[in-house]
């Protein structure tokens, strides 16, 4: 088990005592039994309900609106997403906190225990980094209990998903019937041999100097639709690095080109040349030298791929039935009455 520490600022401060506010729900529930039933304290009692209820066990607001506070600021750093969105994310860490209360507990009940040491060397790591922070030794009393709880809960979960998912291996006929089933996951895609000539245009640029831009890049096309060399028209006019190569850029596959520069491609013969095709680096004239087809790879040379790829897809399929089945025989009641509607937020985003 590993856990990044982070430099001792508000934001990590914020994190760890979101964790530590969470002695009576989800972090709790993998202390100890008998922590998981304490009472609330004041404020979690001052709602009229708990968010979530697994069994005895409660989930307060506040636990869910620290872990949502959390995920949101990974999930929507850049800004303030749609309503949408937000919707969606509250009900996955709704679920995900109800998750780790079954598997925390399916995992007691397995009598998987807590690696002692890693919880105490991450602890560690945090007295060592931060042994020179007044402000470290000041929360360290109310920090490090629930972090503790949480490390605890990760270790015992991430036992139980090694247990569950450590499948049996395949054998040589379940081998070949993967491969034949997934047959797109071992053919190399399509691949592109080009040549380009890049006007460069700095994308803030006024709209005079993109048609210049295009007016030139036409001219370059109606010299070599004449017989010119593409390679020394790239030599003397591209802007791009591959300029010296005579624009050569080599064989490329999907999702490489920019999506007009793609798009043009498509619709071309090896030997043909584009028009004028306007991408952002600046107008850019291609020519298709080779189009390779897309080839699946024999068995032979992809065999070990296919196990791990095979392993893997058995190993989730496990650990997506035991979830299924915590789910399915553990009652939970849960409070959305806070969350955003669904229903509201996908009308929203049809109307866009």
């Amino acid at each position: 088990m590993s856990m990044k520490t982070l430099p001792f600022t508000r934001a990590a401060l914020a994190t760890c005592m979101a964790l530590a506010t969470l002695p009576i729900g989800a972090a709790a529930a993998t202390a100890a039994p008998v922590a998981a039933q304490a009472p609330a304290p004041a404020s979690a009692r001052s709602n009229a309900a708990p968010f979530a209820k697994v069994g005895e066990t409660v989930i307060t607001h506040q636990d869910f609106d620290a872990a949502f506070a959390q995920a949101a600021r990974s999930k929507f750093y850049h800004g303030k997403p749609p309503q949408a969105d937000i919707a969606k994310l509250q009900r996955e860490v709704g679920q995900s906190l109800v998750d780790d209360l079954l598997l925390a507990r399916e995992a007691r009940r397995r009598k998987i225990a807590p690696d002692a040491g890693a919880v105490h060397k991450v602890i560690a790591g945090y007295d060592e980094r931060y042994k020179d922070s007044a402000q470290w030794k000041l929360d360290r009393p109310q920090v490090v209990p629930g972090l503790v709880a949480k490390l605890e809960r990760d270790s015992i979960i991430e036992q139980l998903a090694t247990q569950v998912k450590a499948v049996s291996e395949p054998t040589t006929a379940q081998i070949e019937q993967y491969y034949q089933a997934h047959k797109d996951k071992f053919t190399s895609p399509e691949q592109v041999h080009l040549q380009m000539i890049l006007l460069k245009v700095d994308p803030s640029s006024p709209q005079a100097q993109w048609d210049g831009a295009r007016q030139e890049a036409a001219a370059i096309v109606g010299r070599l639709k004449k017989g010119a060399s593409f390679a020394e028209l790239a030599k003397v006019h591209s802007s791009d690095p591959s300029a010296e190569r005579g624009g050569d850029l080599g064989y490329l596959h999907q999702g490489m080109l920019p999506e007009p520069a793609q798009q043009a491609v498509d619709r071309m013969k090896p030997g043909e040349t584009s028009e004028p095709v306007a991408v952002l680096e600046g107008v850019a004239v291609l020519r298709l030298l080779e189009r390779k087809l897309p080839v699946l790879n024999p068995l032979a040379g992809v065999r070990d791929r296919a196990r791990d790829l095979y392993l893997r897809g058995k190993g989730d399929e496990a650990w997506n039935a035991l979830l299924a089945t915590l789910r399915r025989d553990n009652p939970v009641t849960l409070d959305e009455s806070r969350l955003l509607p669904l229903a509201k937020a996908d009308d929203g985003a049809a109307a866009r």
